[in-house]
């Protein structure tokens, strides 16, 4: 029965030792510069829609 905790201990080493796989220091990976557009053309307002329309 001693076995069975020293199976987990030795377990949880492993996964501790072989990380995520990434080779090398660990860093944050830069912010990407924003991307510049030319601004859209703004539609025109409508017109006012409030007086009826004939027909």
């Amino acid at each position: 029965m001693k076995s069975v905790p020293h199976l987990v201990v030795v377990a949880a080493l492993a996964f501790a030792v072989v990380g995520c796989g990434q080779k090398g220091p660990l860093y944050l990976p830069a912010k990407p510069a924003p991307i510049s557009t030319p601004a859209a053309p703004v539609a025109p307002a409508p017109a006012n829609s409030s007086a009826p329309v004939s027909k």
